[in-house]
């Protein structure tokens, strides 16, 4: 496994359509949701499988304020979960975070996901907003030391 920043078209077009396939498809959101107004002030992350090219994985970060790096929109290829891919692309985040400045990571996490981040070292701190009416967040948040 290989994570790196997408730089080309094809890498780009991979993780968007994983993004959407895994994050807005299951609630019937069309084509496009899965973009964000500010995707192009983040680093964007994916894991590659070097055999074969494909995206196993991808995410995004950004600094929310001077000290706080926020993940977003971490997912994995159904095949390729249960495989270390999400935790060595958190790795991967927490690392850039790093070079960003940021002293913590915070994530929004989703209902499903929180025990993969209490995991990884996150704490729950509030519930925040219901997406598409129906997928509860969390706010976590992880010291970087």
């Amino acid at each position: 496994m290989q994570i790196i920043q997408p730089s080309t078209f094809h890498e780009f077009e991979q993780y968007y359509r994983l993004r959407y396939e895994m994050l807005r498809k299951p609630w019937h959101q069309p084509v496009g949701s899965e973009r964000a107004e500010d995707d192009d002030q983040a680093t964007h992350l994916i894991a590659l499988d070097e055999n074969t090219g494909e995206i196993m994985g991808g995410c995004r970060v950004h600094m929310e304020t001077d000290t706080e790096a926020q993940l977003r929109f971490l997912s994995v290829a159904p095949k390729y979960q249960n495989k270390q891919v999400g935790r060595r692309l958190l790795q991967a985040v927490e690392e850039e975070s790093r070079k960003l400045g940021a002293k913590e990571l915070i994530v929004q996490a989703r209902e499903y996901a929180k025990n993969f981040y209490k995991r990884n070292g996150f704490t729950e701190e509030y519930p925040t907003h219901l997406l598409f009416g129906e997928v509860q967040h969390y706010q976590m948040r992880k010291p970087l030391y």
